[in-house]
């Protein structure tokens, strides 16, 4: 039982409303770089890229991270610029060869992780 009156804040809860705020003031192109690099990051532990290698290496996985990638760079590349655009399309390309480079099975050209998206990628 929780010594917490009914109808009190629990103060293991998170406030809702201090996090709204703050999404709030935040601005979109910033959100939109922040999920880039978390499917970055997601996507190379799923290559087997990170120290741990091929602990944590899924390329079934891999290959879903990498074309959501792929997908928010193309549908966001006009609206975050080209100063925030061109670091994330090189780290996605890195990834893609990553992918082809790891895959046992390859690829057609234009068949990768994302590749709908960029067009055949070639190492």
């Amino acid at each position: 039982m929780s010594d917490t009156p009914p109808g009190s804040p629990n103060p293991d809860s998170p406030d809702f409303d201090a996090l709204t705020r703050d999404i709030a003031e935040v601005p979109a192109v910033e959100v939109i770089v922040t999920v880039a690099v978390n499917l970055m990051s997601a996507a190379a532990v799923k290559l087997g890229l990170t120290d741990e290698g091929d602990k944590y290496k899924d390329l079934d996985e891999a290959r879903k991270l990498v074309t959501a990638l792929a997908g928010l760079l193309d549908a966001s590349a006009t609206e975050i610029s080209s100063f925030h655009a061109a670091p994330l399309r090189d780290g996605l390309k890195s990834l893609q060869l990553a992918f082809r480079e790891a895959s046992l099975v390859r690829d057609e050209p234009g068949q990768g992780p994302g590749e709908k998206y960029t067009g055949p990628v070639y190492g």
